[in-house]
């Protein structure tokens, strides 16, 4: 077994499982997919399986990995599932989804991180996602509706926009965050209704651009 292998092995299995991950399909492919292979800077990726969030950019970070995990259990992606990963960064969590779902459409936003995440995809094979720029606030509504929507950072706020583009039956992810704390979310669209579930405590490195405005009041 390289040391690679090693590390995501005990990645997955001081990491992931005890954070009470049950579907065999999160931590199948957190063990196959390489993810020091999605970390830009050299010198960064002997940090790929830290218990944390791991810089890629200035300013952008892959969140820890247990998180992730966690968000996509809480997703329950099905194999007929269309997928959007909004802030997907060099493509790692758009790639561990794809092995659960039928489509992925990654939506990233900086240039450098769109090259990088469509080069690391095709390193992986994964020729059910797209990877697509653009605004992350506004979502990607030319390829909705969608069935899941996985938010890959902290947000401040859900926009109406991006709600509207979750299918009937769907699902929007998040980590969502206020005074400092923040909570996993799950919104359900059921008929023309979304509602909101808290589901555990956690925190995340902050996507851009959803910060509330100022004198929002909740």
């Amino acid at each position: 077994m390289t040391d690679s292998a090693l590390q995501r092995k005990n990645m997955v299995e001081s990491q992931v499982r005890p954070s009470d991950i049950s579907d065999r399909r999160i931590t199948a492919a957190m063990q196959e997919v390489a993810r020091e292979t999605f970390v830009p800077s050299e010198a960064e990726r002997s940090l790929a399986y830290m218990d944390g969030a791991l810089p890629v950019s200035p300013g952008r970070a892959m969140m820890a990995p247990r998180t992730l995990a966690r968000l996509l259990q809480l997703a329950n992606i099905e194999p007929t599932s269309k997928v959007l990963v909004v802030g997907a960064l060099t493509g790692y969590s758009a790639v561990i989804a794809a092995r659960m779902a039928a489509n992925v459409v990654a939506l990233e936003a900086d240039a450098t991180l769109v090259a990088a995440a469509r080069e690391n995809v095709a390193r992986a094979s994964a020729g059910n996602v797209e990877v697509v720029q653009g605004d992350l606030v506004a979502g990607y509504s030319a390829g909705a509706p969608y069935d899941i929507i996985l938010l890959d950072g902290a947000v401040e706020e859900i926009p109406e926009g991006l709600a509207t583009q979750i299918g009937q039956g769907g699902r929007l992810v998040a980590i969502e965050t206020s005074a400092g704390l923040g909570h996993a979310i799950v919104l359900a669209k059921i008929g023309r209704v979304l509602s909101k579930r808290v589901a555990f405590e956690a925190g995340a490195p902050a996507l851009p651009g959803f910060a509330r405005p100022a004198g929002f009041v909740f």
